[in-house]
C-alpha cells in the first residue's frame, strides 16, 4: 500500500520534472550546462532506493528477493544504479568515500549511525530534504526516515560521498 501511494506521488513528479516548454519564437534554446556523470548516477541511486521502499529486512541480506540489511541495501543499490562497488559491513563502507559535512549532504550520499553501541553500525542513503532510505532491523522493512528524528539525530556519526 505504501509503495502504491509513493509511486502515485512520484510518477507525476518525475514526469513533470522531465517536461519542458518550447523556446519563444525567434529565440534559440540554450543548451543546459552538462552535469557531471556522477550527479546523474547519484540521482539514479536515489530513484533506485525509493523503488525498494517496503522491501523486507533480512540480516546479511544482499538482494531484495531474499531481503536486505542496511549494508546489503547500499551495496545492491550502488552496484545496480551507479556501477559502484561497495561491500562489507556499514563500518567497512564508512572507511571509503569522501567525508561530507552534514550541512553539505547531497542526494545519493551515505549517512552513518551508531545504533548498536558500535561506530558505523548502520548506513542509509540520503535522498534530500533531511530524509534517508535505510533498512532498519526493527521495522523489518526498507523505509524513509528523517535525519532530525530524535533517534537518528542522536546517533548520526558521519556521511560519505562516492560522487563528485
Amino acid at each position: 500500500m505504501r509503495v502504491r501511494i509513493l509511486l502515485t506521488c512520484l510518477v507525476p513528479l518525475l514526469l513533470l520534472a522531465c517536461s519542458s516548454t518550447p523556446p519563444a519564437p525567434g529565440r534559440t534554446a540554450q543548451q543546459p550546462a552538462a552535469r557531471p556523470a556522477s550527479s546523474d548516477k547519484a540521482h539514479d541511486v536515489v530513484i533506485f532506493a525509493l523503488g525498494l521502499i517496503d522491501t523486507g529486512y533480512r540480516f546479511g541480506g544482499k538482494n531484495p528477493d531474499a531481503g536486505l540489511d542496511c549494508s546489503g541495501m547500499v551495496s545492491y543499490i550502488y552496484d545496480r544504479a551507479a556501477g559502484i562497488r561497495v561491500s562489507g559491513s556499514a563500518a567497512d563502507i564508512a572507511r571509503r568515500g569522501r567525508e561530507v559535512d552534514r550541512s553539505g549532504l547531497r542526494p545519493g550520499d551515505l549517512v552513518f549511525f551508531n545504533t548498536r553501541n558500535a561506530p558505523f553500525s548502520h548506513v542509509g542513503i540520503y535522498i534530500g530534504d533531511e530524509r534517508f532510505v535505510h533498512a532498519p532491523s526493527g521495522s523489518g522493512r526498507v523505509r524513509i526516515d528523517r535525519l532530525g528524528a530524535r533517534y537518528y539525530a542522536q546517533r548520526f556519526e558521519t556521511a560519505r560521498s562516492y560522487f563528485d
